[in-house]
């Protein structure tokens, strides 16, 4: 990040936009925590991590629906099949930041 900042010009990064997949296996309070310990002492230090929650979504091989599912191998909400493939919400990434 401090390549970054350095190479476009800004000094300080206020906030940081996340968004994280239902199905990603990431403990929110743990990356929250560590956000915090690891801006220590950077252009982002003191920043504020914004979450956005993104539903985890399957396609059932079953009933050949796309479906919202709470957690890997799940059962299909509408026929019950087993056999639902995650196609979204593993996702953990940045989505943006706000520099000054």
């Amino acid at each position: 990040m401090e390549d970054t900042a350095a190479q476009q010009g800004f000094k300080r990064v206020t906030e940081v936009r996340l968004e994280i997949g239902a199905l990603s296996g990431v403990e929110v309070e743990a990356l929250c925590f560590c956000m915090d310990v690891v801006f220590k002492g950077s252009v982002a230090d003191g920043a504020r991590v914004e979450l956005e929650r993104l539903p985890g979504q399957g396609w059932c091989l079953g009933c050949g629906e796309s479906v919202e599912i709470q957690a890997l191998y799940d059962p299909c909400p509408k026929c019950g099949s087993y056999q639902v493939q995650a196609t979204g919400g593993t996702e953990m990434r940045v989505k943006d930041m706000l520099v000054e």
